[in-house]
């Protein structure tokens, strides 16, 4: 069928026709357009708007299409995009009766339903597979709970904490990632069929059947709006790269930990390479490449707002350049979760190594200052001096924070305020060590292993409570 044999008196130019054409990567919305007419011809014949047996002839039609699949399209340039083919595979089916089934719809309607369907269906997976990779890293965890490492603040040693402890950071970003695929899924959970090109249509439809029939919570309350909205894919687009930031956050620190200077954990060979002329090199390759694919989802939501920013009310056909947008930023966001969860939940963690590296550097200073805070009541901010100080006086003598003695400290104290703290050595000892130092931190949120277990504990019941949902 032509759709342009009644207005027009020529055909496109072929160059214009391929110009414009959006069979490519309307593929994706094979199934979707599918369901779409289907339900659409099902409201038509409840409605009486259309004949029974006519529907029945399209919608058996359609189901044959379904089974046969996609190849059973003729899809070449001359057909506009898929929305055409199917229309034409159903007239080559039952002839002129398959124009029934666009009564009351237009492609502006249906397209914006079809990208809806595919998009839902593809975050509900990625919502999963988020729920799947918190519940593995949680597992990890559990294993971790002693494993006491340094925690770094502008990439220098900052304080002691556990790599349970660092891990469930990721688990906690995640979750927020996942409340936000989960909240702009809302957005996209809402039928616009029924709008037609953009005012509805005088014949009369119901919207809520086909709002039931096609599983959307709701439908559009403004025509004009409904062909024309694009905010969900934004807002989706936008969600998927915050996801994919939190990955690439990972995979940075994988890099980084994985090298020789750090030697925390080592990456599994699955996920690593090594040099065409360096035989020794174990490269961590699907770090790097989703650390930088993350770089596409941002610039694909720069091109889907930078397309929406000036477009007029309702309908242009400046829309049809945003799918393949969301096609490849769903595409890389699902590969990039995907490498991600599998590379980190399959890393060797050196323990020793965490645990030198914590005792290494003065990470457990904090602590002493807060211990002269509690015995001897002095000002937090002279506690801090003193152990600054103490701190520098240890570097230049080539001082391990082990051998950190009552007299030392005393000397320290003595110089800037004139008084000995008289710290009990045992009590000083206990305060550096790494360790014992972790597990002091019961404040909920903080590192001791107590306080871990009780916060993945919460996160459990999230994870529980959300595959019961949805």
């Amino acid at each position: 069928m032509n759709l342009r044999s009644g207005r027009f008196k020529q055909k496109m130019s072929a160059e214009a026709a391929e110009f414009t054409s959006s069979l490519e990567f309307d593929k994706k919305l094979f199934e979707a357009d599918i369901e779409c007419n289907l339900a659409h011809t099902t409201m038509l014949a409840q409605q009486k708007i259309i004949d029974p047996e006519t529907a029945d002839k399209i919608i058996r039609s359609l189901k044959k299409l379904r089974k046969e699949g996609i190849t059973a399209l003729n899809l070449d340039y001359d057909v506009e995009d898929i929305h055409m083919a199917v229309e034409n595979y159903v007239s080559s089916q039952i002839g002129e009766e398959a124009g029934f089934m666009h009564t009351a719809k237009s492609r502006n309607d249906q397209v914006a339903t079809d990208l809806r369907i595919v998009l839902k269906d593809n975050l509900e997976d990625i919502q999963q597979e988020i729920l799947v990779f918190m519940e593995g890293i949680l597992q990890l965890a559990s294993e971790h709970e002693e494993t006491v490492m340094i925690a770094y603040t502008h990439l220098q040693h900052a304080q002691p904490t556990t790599f349970a402890h660092h891990l469930l950071a990721y688990t906690h970003s995640l979750k927020r990632d996942y409340e936000r695929v989960k909240d702009a899924y809302k957005r996209v959970d809402l039928n616009p069929l029924g709008s037609a090109a953009l005012t509805t249509s005088s014949f009369p439809i119901d919207r809520e059947l086909t709002t039931h029939l096609l599983g959307f919570q709701d439908y559009l309350r403004n025509s004009m709006d409904g062909v024309s909205a694009r905010d969900f894919i934004a807002e989706s687009v936008f969600s998927l790269s915050l996801l994919c930031t939190t990955l690439s956050k990972i995979c940075e620190e994988m890099v980084l930990w994985s090298t020789y200077e750090f030697g925390i954990v080592e990456i599994a060979d699955e996920f690593s390479s090594t040099s065409s002329i360096m035989p020794q090199k174990k490269n961590p390759d699907v770090a790097e490449i989703a650390r930088a694919k993350t770089a596409i989802l941002y610039g694909e939501l720069m091109t889907i707002l930078t397309i929406l920013r000036a477009l007029p009310y309702t309908y242009n056909r400046d829309l049809q350049e945003i799918s393949p947008h969301l096609w490849n930023s769903l595409h890389n966001a699902q590969d990039i979760l995907k490498l991600v969860a599998n590379m980190l939940l399959t890393v060797k963690v050196n323990k020793e190594r965490c645990l030198k590296l914590a005792k290494s550097n003065f990470a457990t200073a904090t602590d002493l200052a807060d211990i002269m805070v509690r015995e001897k009541n002095i000002p937090f901010r002279t506690a801090h001096k003193i152990v600054g100080r103490l701190v520098s006086h240890a570097l230049d003598q080539n001082l391990k924070p082990a051998q950190i003695s009552t007299a030392v400290l005393d000397q320290i104290a003595q110089e800037l305020t004139g008084e000995k703290l008289d710290l009990d050595e045992k009590l000083i000892q206990k305060v550096l060590d790494p360790l014992e130092n972790v597990k002091s931190r019961q404040v909920p949120g903080g590192p001791s292993p107590e306080q871990v277990q009780e916060a993945a504990k919460h996160l459990k019941q999230f994870i529980f409570k959300e595959r019961n949902i949805t």
